[in-house]
């Protein structure tokens, strides 16, 4: 028998995507620090530039020739359907991508789980402010610097139990049987729009402000 899902599975995938975002490891993938780089040149403003990244990203989402593509050649840490790790890493790809044109050190561990709240999408908001950080606009350098180990775990374990609920919702997981996800099964449009809807929250996030994130 399959085993069930967690939290503590999806935080699995979550690092395993980010490190791989961030290393470029996955063939054929530009790593976040080269997709930032791409997307910063050219004379647009700085949202400009994040929004046509956004919506590259959103094409690549619910284009399920490329999720499953991709699928194809990762090697999972634990067993959860390939598709739904690679719509994990294509979203967590392009928020990091923007957290690095906002200037952010996305090494920093509490960079980090910024990024995985911005997963949540619209309930971001709600999962910072459950462990008592309140954003404005841009998360600023003195509000990153204050947040503790304490509270990244929080935010982390706040984040999985959303995620593995909105999978569930979408009918993305059947926790029951674990039956690996091929095709249509997680539909194209829900993955297009999720994934515009945690760019839009990402940029929210790591962009549209005047403070820079310093290390």
């Amino acid at each position: 028998m399959a085993e069930k899902i967690s939290e503590g599975k999806i935080l699995q995938v979550l690092d395993w995507a980010y490190n791989k975002a961030l290393d470029g490891s996955i063939p054929g993938t530009d790593s976040a620090y080269e997709m930032a780089e791409n997307y910063l040149k050219g004379e647009e403003d700085l949202v400009a530039k994040v929004n046509s990244l956004i919506r590259w990203q959103n094409t690549k989402s619910a284009t399920t020739g490329f999720v499953s593509g991709l699928g194809g050649v990762i090697t999972l840490p634990v067993a959860v359907p390939a598709s739904i790790a690679t719509v994990m890493y294509v979203q967590i790809r392009m928020i990091t991508a923007i957290a690095v044109m906002g200037g952010y050190d996305v090494k920093d561990d509490r960079v980090k789980a910024l990024v995985y709240t911005c997963l949540a999408g619209n309930a971001a908001k709600d999962i910072l402010k459950g462990t008592g950080i309140v954003i404005g606009s841009k998360m600023s350098a003195q509000l990153i610097k204050s947040i503790s180990k304490e509270t990244i775990f929080a935010i982390n374990k706040m984040v999985g139990f959303r995620l593995l609920t909105k999978f569930g919702e979408k009918g993305a997981i059947n926790l029951g049987k674990m039956i690996p996800l091929v095709g249509g099964v997680i539909g194209g449009t829900f993955d297009g729009i999720s994934t515009n809807v945690v760019g839009n929250v990402a940029r929210k996030t790591f962009i549209e402000s005047s403070a820079v994130y310093e290390s």
